[in-house]
Order: C-alpha cells, then sequence, then structure tokens
C-alpha cells in the first residue's frame, strides 16, 4: 500500500501579486516605505527632506506604491498626506506563505523521488 500524498497547494493567483512586490523592486520605493512606517502620515515636503530626490520624483514613486496597495493619500485641509498600509502587508506576507508551502511541497516530492527505492 503507497502512502497518501499531500495534494500541492493551490496557486491562489500569485500573479495578482506580482504588481504588489515589484513597487518594492526599487530603493527610493523602500525608503518612502520605511519612513512612513516609522513616522505615520507624512506630507510630501517631509518625505523629500534629507533624500536628493525631486518632489514630483517622490509623487511618482507614492503613486506606484498606492497602485500597488502600499500606501494611500490622506486630505488634511489643503494637506495631503501620505501613510502606510498596514493591510497589503498582511496580504504580502499570505502570499509569500503560499509560495513557501509550495516549495516545500516540491521538495518533498523530489525528495520522494530520490529516496525511493528503486526495485
Amino acid at each position: 500500500m503507497s502512502p497518501r500524498r499531500k495534494a500541492a497547494p493551490k496557486n491562489r493567483s500569485l500573479e495578482n501579486y506580482a504588481p504588489v512586490f515589484a513597487a518594492l523592486g526599487d530603493e527610493v520605493r523602500l525608503r518612502l516605505i520605511a519612513a512612513l512606517c516609522m513616522g505615520g502620515a507624512m506630507s510630501i515636503t517631509h518625505l523629500t527632506s534629507g533624500m536628493d530626490i525631486s518632489r514630483q520624483a517622490v509623487t511618482k514613486h507614492l503613486g506606484v506604491l498606492a497602485a500597488a496597495g502600499w500606501v494611500r493619500d490622506v486630505k488634511v485641509g489643503r494637506e495631503r498626506l501620505w501613510e502606510f498600509e498596514p493591510a497589503q502587508l498582511d496580504e504580502a506576507r499570505r502570499s509569500l506563505e503560499l509560495i513557501g508551502r509550495q516549495w516545500d511541497y516540491a521538495l518533498a516530492k523530489l525528495k520522494s523521488v530520490v529516496e525511493s527505492d528503486p526495485s
């Protein structure tokens, strides 16, 4: 009697997460995320201080991060503040856990084949 094999974890549209991770593939965007995680909602003026980058460039990077769900803007009076969206971090973590389970399954399958009795 052969041992029961676990079914491979289902791929829940991992391609939908590509833009989420691609948005983090830029050093400036990572710095912006780090600043927003530590400082709460911030204006573009605050985000550009200490960085050798224009306000227009930061605005563009924030647009990429917003499209991927990492940040959102909040209007406070006439000012537009940006803040980190923690829900996206949970989604990213879940997708990485799914990828991890897929790797575990693939490695277990490989181990089974390698260790199987050739007779």
